[in-house]
């Protein structure tokens, strides 16, 4: 008598490992659907209403040197980005 062409393993764990992929692949789809709902949620507002607020920030706020155009140029005394003379390269003590 001939044993049968194809006999199940006992213990075949090819139908759980495909199982548990498929419940990964199930959790990964789950995460990403919640992440773009909050993306989705996020306040928008258009590019030109941003870009007015940016203007109106920087034209209300404290002086940035760092903004000729806005400030005009500034004196080396009061410019605290301009390299500070100094008397030598190190000091000891």
């Amino acid at each position: 008598m001939m044993p049968a062409p194809y006999e199940p393993r006992a213990g075949d764990g090819s139908r759980n490992r495909r199982q548990g992929m498929a419940e990964l692949k199930l959790r990964r789809l789950n995460e990403l659907n919640a992440r773009l709902r909050e993306d989705l949620e996020r306040r928008r507002i258009p590019v030109s209403e941003a870009a007015n607020d940016l203007i109106n920030f920087t034209e209300k706020e404290p002086k940035d040197f760092m903004v000729p155009s806005v400030w005009g140029t500034v004196g080396k005394g009061e410019d605290p980005y301009a390299p500070q003379p100094s008397g030598g390269c190190c000091i000891l003590m």
